[in-house]
């Protein structure tokens, strides 16, 4: 075995050839997951390397097919010198050498290594390599390009799609919202609060409603003494006041204009009209999405609106404090319970009413029942059933223990719920 001055070019090649790739490594691997959310403000702060990299980002594909295709070019001639050299200096072993040889100089050097540091500096690493990486993408784009249409022809070929974001912004918003949550970086009602606030675009009025059988109204038959007393009993500024049928709303009564009446009227209650004092209620279809809704709560100043269904029938109320608290949790005063028709067990176990919606539920208790497909809880058991279950039936699903505790004609009116150990077969 003669080492010549040639082989030591050779080698000195191939240690370029090894830095090279650890720098596409390090590069793919920084501006893959450099947060383009600090890109941005840094690019607002005036720096220009903010900017490149957002250029880069924003055509990922281009990104890493023209790093990939430099990284796997100085891989394979690295490897294809080495192999020459090592064949000329060992003979026939010389390629199980290089093949040994390479693989551990490539993973460590220009792999592992380059990799865990971009990833513990990603902002920065992204940064600094954006300049090469940015005349990289503009050298070898029409080759990138060539390779993209053959890669997708390819996969029509065998029925793939190759087009479109796997993820939408709002689904990478809410992934990184749980991962942080489950490293303990996002506290439970924060967590609760930023899902609400993504959720809301996904809601309908008819998703966060008061259901007409549990609203309070006012017969405008009664007379004044009596509305009074119901007002004054109600935990509830503004209440729907019906004549002749309860699905015959006329208006909606404000404490405060009932108070100012009472003042006018020197406490004289039957002098008080209140067909006069009721202001025109507004109906909404109980399809409004919650972000117009919310809107129109807003251009309108108003509080309270009563939701409908395609009929015109009746379906329940909605307020501007029903929204709000689908993004900050329960808003409770002084004369609010925590959740209406929840009472904590002994056993620990929860008696419900029937009425209480699966969204309360979850965020008292921080559950994941799905509400997609019914409301409430009852709704829930009568789904997952597919029956409207007798009293004394017990289900187990999505890890819960649902007993029918009473039933009034076709409504699950009281349940308890229990959580099922996780070592409980069945």
């Amino acid at each position: 075995m003669t080492f010549t001055p040639a082989d030591l070019i050779w080698l000195v090649a191939i240690f370029v050839l090894l830095l090279m790739s650890g720098f596409f490594s390090g590069s793919e691997t920084a501006l893959t997951a450099t947060s383009r959310a600090r890109m941005h403000q840094l690019e607002r702060d005036g720096v220009p390397a903010a900017r490149r990299v957002i250029r880069l980002t924003e055509d990922r594909e281009g990104l890493i097919g023209a790093i990939l295709l430099g990284n796997n070019l100085v891989n394979i001639l690295a490897t294809a010198l080495a192999t020459a050299l090592f064949s000329r200096l060992f003979g026939p072993l010389g390629v199980a050498y290089a093949t040994a040889v390479m693989t551990a100089l490539i993973l460590i050097f220009a792999e592992v290594t380059p990799k865990t540091y971009a990833i513990t500096n990603s902002d920065r690493m992204a940064m600094a390599v954006s300049g090469p990486i940015t005349w990289l993408v503009l050298l070898l784009g029409p080759v990138v390009r060539a390779v993209t249409t053959i890669v997708r022809g390819v996969l029509r070929v065998f029925g793939l799609n190759a087009e479109g974001d796997v993820l939408s912004a709002h689904e990478e918003i809410r992934g990184a919202i749980e991962l942080h949550h489950s490293e303990g970086g996002v506290e439970g009602h924060d967590r609760q609060m930023l899902g609400g606030i993504l959720d809301l675009r996904e809601l309908t009025i008819g998703d966060v409603m008061i259901h007409r059988k549990n609203m309070e109204m006012i017969d405008l038959a009664d007379t004044g003494s009596e509305i009074v007393d119901q007002v004054l009993a109600s935990r509830y500024t503004r209440l729907p006041v019906w004549i002749d049928d309860p699905d015959n709303i006329i208006g909606v009564l404000h404490s405060k204009d009932l108070l100012r009446a009472l003042k006018e009227s020197a406490s004289n209650f039957d002098a008080i009209d209140i067909r006069t004092l009721a202001r025109e209620p507004w109906f909404v279809p109980e399809t409004t999405p919650l972000v117009p809704q919310l809107n129109a709560f807003r251009a309108k100043r108003e509080h309270f609106a009563l939701v409908v269904d395609e009929f015109g029938a009746l379906m329940g109320l909605c307020t501007l404090e029903d929204i709000l608290e689908e993004i900050v949790g329960e808003i409770d005063d002084e004369f609010d319970q925590p959740v209406e028709g929840l009472q904590e067990l002994a056993d620990g176990a929860l008696l419900l009413d029937g009425s209480v919606t699966i969204r309360d539920l979850n965020r008292a208790k921080d559950w994941t029942l799905p509400d997609d497909e019914a409301v409430t809880v009852a709704g829930l058991v009568i789904h997952e059933a597919q029956t409207i279950p007798e009293r004394g039936q017990v289900f187990s699903f999505y890890g819960r223990r649902f007993e029918i505790v009473e039933r009034q004609r076709n409504q699950l009116t009281k349940l308890k719920v229990s959580v099922v150990p996780e070592d409980a077969g069945g």
